[in-house]
């Protein structure tokens, strides 16, 4: 089949229509990071960095640190970022550009989020890192593309009873990280987390300046929720949407976050540039 132009938007130079990207420009190991300026703080360790381009909030570098080919690419903020920024990835690697059909051959990429995060239980400290073997996703996103039960149901239906989840709002989904991959990143200094992924910043994560959050007592039940001695650890932005397309387009993922919050002691980091500085040179140590 091949993709319509309005399907598959192909820029005047070739590249890929958001990400400004030719498919010879990434690697199959990629980074992501939600701040542009972060872009620059994970090629710094790069021992050559081969190329450079940006469009919008999407900054991408491809250099090489002890032999081995990383991107690094920002995603902007949200899972609806996180739709475009996987989507164009998997094009690249799996599409033809030239006669706009799908490849024979699948190439699957290595997707390794560095971000950062706020903790919702007491006993996690601030500045320490936490990698999301479970994401649950109140973005939605999954919904909106064809899929298979991910196995986790019970854990949904008993979270959604727990905190009597609005029925206006999207149904929670439940998704794991890819285990061959995560094993890199397993180590004393990281523990294992369940990650909430949220819509917004302030409303969804029950900050409150001037508008009131429709549900105060959510937070509460969030921290407490518990289920066969799983509990919710921190909420950020992006990782039940990296985690949902990259399984669902044969990709490996994994979400690394640094701790710079901790909502239930009120602590917010005084070192908030050098922690994930820290959590970069762990990631590449690892990766290369």
């Amino acid at each position: 089949m091949q993709l319509r132009p309005a399907e598959l938007i192909i820029n005047d130079d070739g590249s890929i229509y958001h990400l400004n990207l030719l498919p010879e420009d990434i690697a199959t190991t990629i980074i992501t990071v939600g701040d542009p300026d972060r872009v620059h703080q994970v090629s710094n360790y790069f021992d050559r960095i081969e190329l450079k381009k940006g469009k919008r909030e999407f900054v991408t570098h491809t250099g090489i640190k002890n032999g081995k080919r990383i991107s690094v690419i920002s995603t902007g903020i949200g899972t609806d970022n996180i739709d475009i920024v996987l989507n164009e990835l998997d094009a690249l690697v799996n599409i033809d550009f030239s006669t706009r059909t799908l490849k024979s051959k699948h190439t699957p990429l290595n997707i390794i989020r560095i971000g950062t995060s706020g903790a919702i239980q007491p006993n996690i400290p601030v500045d320490s890192f936490l990698i999301s073997e479970y994401a649950i996703g109140f973005d939605g996103l999954l919904h909106f593309y064809e899929h298979e039960n991910m196995g986790f149901t019970d854990i949904e239906d008993a979270f959604i009873t727990y905190c009597d989840w609005n029925a206006n709002k999207a149904r929670p989904y439940i998704i794991k990280y890819a285990d061959n991959l995560a094993k890199l990143f397993i180590d004393n200094r990281i523990r294992l987390g369940f990650t909430a992924t949220n819509t917004g910043f302030y409303g969804p994560q029950h900050r409150q300046l001037r508008l009131k959050p429709s549900q105060m007592e959510l937070m509460q039940k969030l921290s407490s929720f518990s289920y066969q001695n799983l509990q919710l650890t921190n909420l950020e932005m992006e990782t039940s949407g990296i985690y949902a397309l990259a399984h669902l387009l044969g990709h490996h993922a994994v979400s690394l976050n640094c701790i710079l919050a901790n909502r239930a002691t009120g602590e917010f980091s005084k070192t908030p540039s050098e922690s994930v500085d820290e959590l970069i040179k762990f990631c590449l140590g690892r990766l290369s």
